[in-house]
């Protein structure tokens, strides 16, 4: 990531931190943000040791920790570690980024990042440092918006947003890159994980507004079975192979 890009995420983070958990933590944003993270708890170990990449204000944390297991987070915001720490006083948070993970190899049963991916410039960079850090037989865990055609002019409206200062959590331009399932097979076959799966989730997105929402909600579980192209979050989860 380049750092003009990292600083701009940094303060952008920084600024909303006071809002954030308004955004996820409230009716919609928790029924989905909900959704996404057991999407992604159920391909992970129950009573590991997990490092959540892009941690925020500790949401996910929180969520694994408390079916047992312990959790390091790590974020590019100061402010929103501070958050993270208050939320989760029993759990590690450290200011940092996914593509420099700052812990020795072999240290994590599991890997976990929700909603980050996207805004990676070098995601086989943090790929390599998150197989890094996984024990033998590990497992990563991902969740980010997904390449699709409901998907595709959502820079624009970043872009827009950012020119007339919306305060918004995430309506800011920081050159998201979407992907397909095969880029997502690809590059982390590439960094040497197996076990691969791809998968679609989220069909009632955050931002639908009520009644919308509520019907999303209930053809939701059809969708992400029968009609996978209508959802809007792409998920991958893999192992780091036995030696």
């Amino acid at each position: 990531m380049s750092t003009a890009k990292q600083d701009k995420i940094q303060q952008h983070y920084d600024e909303v931190a006071d809002i954030y958990d308004n955004h996820y933590d409230l009716p919609h944003g928790r029924c989905y943000h909900t959704h996404l993270s057991q999407h992604l708890m159920q391909s992970l170990p129950k009573g590991a040791r997990l490092l959540d990449i892009g941690c925020g204000t500790g949401l996910f944390v929180e969520k694994y920790t408390s079916e047992e297991g312990s959790a390091v987070g790590i974020d590019l915001s100061r402010r929103m570690i501070e958050r993270a720490r208050h939320r989760c006083a029993a759990s590690d948070f450290t200011i940092g980024t996914g593509e420099t993970i700052p812990f020795s190899d072999n240290t994590f049963d599991a890997v976990s990042s929700l909603l980050v991916f996207s805004y990676l410039r070098d995601p086989e960079a943090m790929l390599s440092e998150a197989y890094r850090v996984l024990k033998p037989g590990g497992a990563i865990a991902i969740c980010t918006l997904g390449k699709k055609l409901l998907t595709r002019g959502i820079p624009a409206l970043y872009l827009l947003s950012e020119k007339i200062k919306v305060k918004h959590v995430v309506m800011k331009d920081f050159g998201e890159r979407y992907y397909d399932e095969d880029e997502m097979f690809g590059i982390f076959y590439d960094a040497g994980f197996s076990d691969i799966r791809v998968s679609w989730c989220s069909f009632a997105h955050i931002d639908m507004i009520d009644p919308l929402f509520q019907f999303a909600r209930r053809v939701e579980p059809f969708v992400e079975k029968r009609i996978p192209q209508l959802a809007y979050n792409i998920c991958v989860t893999a192992r780091k192979p036995e030696k």
